[in-house]
């Protein structure tokens, strides 16, 4: 007798979701991050240069400067 395929149907699971990285508004076009927390990342300083934003290459977080410092 041929056997049936089983179907095997993933379900999402909440560590499989995406987390939207971290948005923090600055004042200043040069910014350090660490991650935050206890289980952060090495501490880096990061340059806006010509952009209005920076991301970390970390963590991604994302700095961005206000519109009052332009």
């Amino acid at each position: 007798m041929p056997r049936t395929p089983a179907i095997i149907r993933r379900m999402p699971f909440e560590s499989d979701a995406m987390e939207v990285p971290e948005i923090i508004e600055v004042k200043t076009t040069r910014v350090a991050c660490d991650g935050g927390g206890a289980l952060g990342h090495p501490k880096v300083y990061l340059e806006m240069g010509d952009e209005n934003f920076v991301e970390c290459p970390y963590c991604d977080r994302r700095f961005v400067l206000k519109a009052e410092a332009h």
